[in-house]
């Protein structure tokens, strides 16, 4: 009987690969046309494989737990003949290959070698950048040693546009670049400059998402008039943000590798504008602490951030930052998390807007504040992410939890 390979089909637009979750249908088992026989995980969801005729599962190839191309065959429905026929599947069955080297070999049909993991080649097409795309990351010897003489990095290339092959940039462009600079207006970075520079540069590495939110703040500035120092706004959202995790820390983890790395403590790192610069000191144990016992550690570390004197017991470790851009008069604003971080926690500007009353059955005015929280989505996705921003508004617009 003719037998016709079950293809792994093309999942979505952008997927190149899936893992095979578990068989549907046992090997000897009836199945009909358009069946599901075999479920898949991609990055996205989980789906199912169809058969692609009526007939009788012969063999899977394909293993549970495995990953496999977009393209690959993964077992042998036997069809009879008056099935192929009907469905334009008659053609000459090409003789298998072994399973090792049906999904071992590379797009050249050269095995790899022993240890070398085989690399999935999408099927995709007509996408803005192509999936497989390596990006413009080669340079030549003679390129980086001027660079590293120069001290430059590659992203202080991304405005220069390459005359080379393929639109690289020569040692030709890039000394015309260099040429053109001295003909401009030149200041000194200072060292602060530089440094956030490059940690912007290292977090800019990794696929960085946003989610939103408004929040009432009337109940805050009212909690906060009746406290003598008075917190400044970016505490509370300090300590929320630090018993939302308490309660669940995984949105806080780093992922390294195939490993997620919980926090094994709830340190939040302040953002302060200093000269030419931000330091970020941080409050170590934030969850074991009440807001009002905060207030005089916080206003010490804003003080000495501002003055540059930031002790080294206080720099470095946090696992989210919390930035107030409000105090600018900014509503909305994206901020970044650091490189060893997941999370920041963004505050904007109080404004004065109506809102619906259900009791009283008009608008009343309310002031209202945007927070916003960026992430790391190789860790959190955009549920788990506005799931505790909700509830990090739900703590500040009920200060006395705080």
């Amino acid at each position: 009987m003719p037998q016709i390979p079950i293809i792994m089909p093309q999942l979505g637009e952008s997927i190149a690969e899936a893992t095979i979750v578990s068989f549907l249908v046992q090997t000897g088992g009836t199945v009909q046309a358009d069946q599901d026989i075999i479920e898949v995980e991609t990055n996205k969801a989980n789906m199912n494989v169809a058969s692609p005729c009526r007939g009788r599962v012969e063999k899977f190839v394909a293993k549970l737990n495995e990953s496999y191309p977009v393209g690959a065959v993964l077992g042998y429905v036997d069809a009879s003949q008056e099935e192929t026929v009907r469905l334009g599947l008659d053609t000459p069955t090409p003789a298998r290959p072994t399973e090792e080297a049906e999904h071992a070999r590379d797009e050249n049909g050269k095995a790899p070698a022993d240890g070398e993991r085989r690399r999935v080649q999408p099927t995709v097409r007509g996408l803005p950048v192509p999936a497989n795309a390596a990006g413009a990351s080669y340079m030549s010897p003679r390129m980086k040693a001027r660079m590293n003489e120069l001290g430059l990095h590659a992203a202080d290339l991304a405005g220069i546009a390459g005359s080379g092959a393929a639109g690289r940039v020569t040692i030709q462009d890039f000394e015309k670049f260099i040429a053109n600079l001295e003909r401009q207006k030149l200041t000194k970075a200072s060292h602060m400059r530089v440094t956030v520079a490059d940690a912007m540069r290292r977090s800019w590495t990794r696929p960085i998402a946003m989610v939103a939110l408004p929040v009432v703040v009337d109940s805050l500035l009212a909690h906060r008039k009746s406290l003598q120092p008075k917190p400044g706004p970016a505490l509370y959202a300090v300590r929320a943000l630090a018993m939302a995790l308490s309660e669940n820390s995984a949105p806080a983890g780093r992922l390294i590798g195939n490993k997620i790395v919980h926090p094994s403590s709830i340190d939040i790192a302040v953002a302060v504008e200093a000269e030419d610069g931000v330091l970020v000191p941080v409050i170590r144990g934030v969850d074991k602490q009440p807001l009002r016992d905060l207030i005089p550690r916080y206003n010490e570390l804003v003080e000495l951030a501002r003055q540059r004197k930031l002790p080294p017991e206080v720099i470095g470790g946090s696992i989210a930052t919390v930035t107030n851009y409000g105090t600018f008069g900014l509503m909305f604003a994206t901020p970044i998390p650091l490189p060893e971080q997941t999370l920041v926690l963004g505050l904007g500007a109080g404004r004065r807007v109506p809102n619906w009353n259900e009791t009283k059955g008009q608008f009343v005015p309310v002031m209202e504040a945007n927070l916003t929280l960026s992430f790391d989505h190789r860790v959190l996705d955009g549920g788990a992410a506005g799931r505790l921003l909700t509830r990090v508004a739900d703590l500040m617009t009920h200060p006395d939890q705080l």
